[in-house]
């Protein structure tokens, strides 16, 4: 079975039902939920989503929203080791580097996001919602 780490901007696109991205990252969480596939991500990205969700709409509202995320996804730890590796990487952006490597050492084999350029030194397949679809429904 597959296991995605699935990117903050997926996500949110699902939570703040953003056009034209929406329908895919709804196909892939109902996908989730029907426990077709695994779906992983980080503390990192809750953090992150909170703090736009919030902005959106209100606090209260916002970890009603994570609560219910948080019942579909794993949440793989950040440690020492993901730091250290992100820390010593060629990735561009940090924030993309610890969301790699916290992949990485948790054996994820497809990495999820809609800015697939973030992603250039990855060794793991990455992948868009809608690529990742088009490949889900051939199988």
């Amino acid at each position: 079975m597959n296991k995605l780490f699935i990117d903050s901007d997926i996500i949110m696109d699902l939570l703040a039902k953003r056009e034209p991205h929406y329908i895919y990252s709804s196909r892939l969480f109902t996908l989730i939920d029907k426990n077709e596939v695994l779906a992983f991500t980080s503390p990192l990205i809750f953090a992150n989503l909170h703090y736009l969700l919030r902005k959106l709409t209100s606090n209260a509202s916002a970890l009603k929203s994570l609560r219910k995320l948080k019942a579909l996804l794993k949440v793989l730890p950040i440690d020492e080791k993901v730091i250290e590796q992100a820390l010593n990487s060629d990735f561009n952006d940090f924030e993309d580097a610890i969301q790699y490597f916290t992949a990485v050492n948790n054996g994820i084999t497809l990495l999820l996001t809609r800015n697939k350029k973030d992603y250039k030194k990855s060794k793991l397949p990455v992948l868009t919602v809608e690529e990742f679809l088009k490949t889900f429904e051939l199988k």
